[in-house]
C-alpha cells in the first residue's frame, strides 16, 4: 500500500509518500517528505496570518506535490 499525505494545517505546506509491506509485520519506507516552511513569510507580523498563509499554500502545494512525486 502507498499512501500520498497532504499537509497545509498551519504555515507549513508539506507532502509524503510513504510504502507499507506486510501485514503482520508492516515495514515503513519514506519515498518522498518534501516541506515548505512560511516561517520568514509570517515572522514580521509576529504570528501566523491566516490569509497570508493560505496564499502561500495555495501557491506552494503544486511545488511541493510535484517536488515528493518526481524526486
Amino acid at each position: 500500500m502507498i499512501i500520498l499525505a497532504i499537509e497545509t494545517s498551519c504555515d507549513d505546506t508539506a507532502v509524503s509518500v510513504v510504502k507499507i509491506t506486510g501485514k503482520k509485520n508492516p515495514k515503513f519506507q519514506i519515498l518522498a517528505n518534501e516541506i515548505s516552511s512560511q516561517i520568514k513569510i509570517h515572522s514580521p507580523f509576529g504570528g501566523v496570518v491566516p490569509t497570508l498563509a493560505s496564499r502561500e499554500h495555495l501557491k506552494n502545494l503544486p511545488l511541493v506535490f510535484k517536488n515528493a512525486l518526481y524526486s
